[in-house]
């Protein structure tokens, strides 16, 4: 007799197992314990095998039925459905194995190495809220054009054009790891080349005119904030680093007979060396009296811990500044970078190294801490002494 649904839950499990057989070779067995499994028993070459469909409930009596006829047109064909089956398991494991995601973070470990870390957070955001969840579970080497694009065009689409951009690059990084490990043939980003957005080119706000540059230092002496708050200002312009390596400056990391201070870059985990101006000595001696015998040369409000990454921001916006159309603690950089260029007349090549940017040389060092030593050294006295020049306006030649 063909088996039921209301037999099978009417069946309950003995000491051992036993079957219930519905036809043709498909039967239900029921195991002490409960377990109700489904199995498809037949021939191939000679040889009798036992074909798992499923357990019950989960696989219903009419899905067992549907399986096991497959299973025998199978068979009509001169095809195992167990060697098949097995088949398609180990295809399916190779092409998890070989998919967008799996290959992406393999990628992602190499390529995360001496990047900042804000660079690796921003990176695995569009990787994990972008990328992944349209074509993560994609085999690597079936991923199109369109496809890509489709994936561009959504974040596109809210705005995010620069993001946009960030994400086809990541995908053809992807694609061409593939492509060097084997496992895809072609990167099919260049394929959109125009068929994005042009992204806008926004520079961080900076003044960079001589007389906006005195009224700001003038604003900085007059800041009737915190001293470690008002010091970070009047060192920044001095230095002109990140702002994260201003903040997190150390006191182990400063010479101050030497006048030097040396640290690791965080955006690109090389060496760096700043000379430091008389007028930065200074204001760094004052500071040891008050933070000297702690880590860090800005101490946060909580113990052990560097000033916040907001604090100079808002100081500015608390001197009447627009951090997003005037000047920002980011901003040091650019207006020192205008300045030394226009105004002073150094050389590009010392200031970008100052700046600690990738300049490749001759040799083709990308980073050298101690390339135009001399010259920076005197270009940071130098620097000190016009802008205390602009503050006093001691030289009005030097506001034209």
């Amino acid at each position: 007799m063909k088996l039921t649904d209301i037999n099978i839950k009417k069946t309950k499990p003995r000491e051992k197992t036993y079957k219930l057989f519905d036809g043709g070779g498909l039967f239900l067995q029921i195991e002490p314990t409960g377990g109700k499994l489904w199995r498809y028993k037949y021939r191939f070459d000679g040889k009798y095998k036992l074909l798992a469909l499923g357990k019950y409930p989960d696989v219903s009596l009419q899905e067992a039925r549907k399986r096991h006829q497959g299973a025998r047109e199978q068979l009509a064909h001169g095809v195992d459905p167990m060697a098949l089956k097995k088949a398609r398991k180990l295809a399916g494991a190779e092409r998890a194995a070989n998919s967008f995601e799996v290959i992406a973070r393999e990628w992602f470990q190499i390529w995360k190495e001496g990047k900042a870390d804000s660079t690796v957070d921003r990176a695995l955001g569009v990787l994990e809220k972008d990328i992944f969840p349209y074509i993560g579970n994609r085999p690597i080497a079936e991923i199109s054009a369109p496809e890509v694009l489709s994936v561009c065009r959504r974040v596109e689409a809210r705005g995010a054009i620069d993001t946009a951009h960030r994400t086809k690059e990541h995908i053809s990084q992807v694609m061409r790891y593939a492509i060097a490990t084997g496992r895809a043939d072609r990167d099919p980003c260049p394929d959109l080349r125009g068929a994005l957005k042009t992204a806008q080119t926004k520079n961080r706000p900076a003044l960079t005119e001589p007389a906006q540059v005195a009224e700001l230092l003038r604003a900085i002496d007059a800041y009737k904030g915190g001293p470690i708050v008002r010091t970070a200002l009047r060192l920044a312009p001095l230095v002109f680093v990140r702002p994260v390596e201003l903040r997190t400056a150390k006191w182990t990391d400063i010479d101050l007979n030497r006048a030097e201070w040396k640290y690791t870059v965080s955006k690109t985990k090389t060496e760096h060396l700043v000379p430091l101006s008389c007028q930065a000595v200074e204001i760094l001696r004052d500071m040891q009296t008050l933070t000297g015998e702690g880590e860090y040369v800005f101490a946060g409000v909580r113990p052990g811990r560097p000033m916040s990454d907001m604090t100079i921001n808002r100081a500015l916006q608390t001197m009447g500044y627009d951090t997003k159309t005037e000047i920002t603690g980011h901003g040091f950089r650019a207006m020192a970078r205008t300045l030394l260029a226009e105004r002073l007349r150094v050389p590009e090549a010392v200031i970008e190294h100052q700046l600690a940017h990738k300049v490749p040389d001759t040799l083709g060092t990308a980073y050298n801490r101690t390339k135009f030593i001399d010259d920076r050294r005197q270009m940071m006295q130098a620097w000190a002494n016009y802008l205390d020049g602009l503050r006093t306006q001691s030289d009005m030649k030097l506001l034209q």
